[in-house]
């Protein structure tokens, strides 16, 4: 896989030297930050050798920053599960195509580490360029299974990037668990299916979407809408709810799916996709009635800003 770098996220020009459990390492960066933090390989497995030593359970959440609550969440989750915690933030260009918004996705650092540090995480893994993508750098993942459809009709290039990167991240890390929201949950299914194929050794579970008042998931996103956007976008929540509803109902899915699918072409400016699928599988579901549980999920529109978004449906 060639990973263009000049397309990855700088981190270079933000920092100085590493930190791992208090001792600087020469030659190795490190931001200004009151929290423990590393960006390279080595500065992170000291610190996790550390608490080994200890027999202290290691969690992990994979990020990449402009932190909002449904992350701090996911942080908790991983607290509650395991003595210490890390968490990573990494832009990864592999899961980008061109012309989507690696460029102008919001960089944080700053901010993030503070949210970090009231949210009591132990340590911020930061990895440069180099830790993730080196020199001579030749290796994708390629996944089929849940990451057929759905996003890959859209962004083919997407889940091989996302699955690279996970396995690397969790390599580097070797954590007990790692936690990953609902709301990318075709993601969620990707990454279980990744753990099992490759025997990585680590619990993946699922943490809850968080909600604005009016429904619409939290997303870094988000913040690319516009004050009519957003008014707009809680609507998504409201017919993927309704989506399911009708399924329970007793409505045959295709009816419910078209419904839904009409409610998103009034409502937004482009519908990429509403299904429902096998809630463990993401595997299409017999035509008919809703036999056993399933997932909604969409992903829409407005203006230049893509949102997505599921939620369960069970059967009647």
């Amino acid at each position: 896989m060639a990973i263009r770098l000049d397309r990855v996220a700088p981190l270079a020009s933000l920092i100085a030297y590493d930190y791992a459990d208090g001792r600087q390492f020469p030659g190795a960066p490190m931001l200004n930050l009151q929290i423990p933090h590393a960006t390279t390989v080595s500065a992170l497995r000291t610190r996790i050798r550390g608490w080994r030593e200890e027999r202290l359970s290691v969690g992990f959440v994979p990020t990449m920053g402009a932190l909002h609550k449904g992350h701090l969440a996911l942080v908790q989750l991983a607290k509650a599960q395991c003595d210490r915690v890390v968490a990573s933030i990494f832009v990864n260009p592999a899961q980008f195509a061109p012309g989507e918004d690696f460029e102008a996705y919001p960089r944080t650092v700053i901010e993030d580490s503070q949210k970090l540090t009231e949210a009591r995480c132990d340590l911020i893994y930061l990895p440069t360029n180099e830790a993730i993508y080196p020199d001579g750098f030749a290796t994708s993942i390629s996944m089929t299974g849940p990451a057929e459809g759905l996003e890959s009709v859209t962004r083919p290039h997407f889940f091989n990037g996302v699955a690279t990167v996970v396995a690397k991240l969790l390599n580097q890390v070797r954590p007990d668990v790692a936690v990953f929201g609902e709301k990318d949950y075709q993601q969620l299914l990707v990454i279980r299916q990744l753990a099992r194929d490759l025997d990585l050794g680590v619990n993946i579970i699922a943490g809850e979407t968080v909600r604005e008042a009016d429904g619409l998931a939290l997303s870094s996103r988000n913040a690319y809408l516009t004050p009519p956007e957003r008014q707009k976008a809680g609507h998504l929540n409201v017919i993927l709810k309704q989506f399911a509803a009708d399924l329970q109902a007793g409505q045959s899915i295709e009816t419910a799916r078209l419904t839904a699918l009409n409610a998103c072409q009034t409502g937004f400016d482009e519908v990429d996709y509403i299904e429902a699928r096998c809630a463990d599988t993401l595997a299409p579901l017999p035509p008919g009635r809703l036999r056993a549980s399933a997932r909604v999920l969409a992903a829409i529109r407005l203006g230049t800003t893509r949102l997505i978004d599921n939620c369960a449906a069970l059967p009647s």
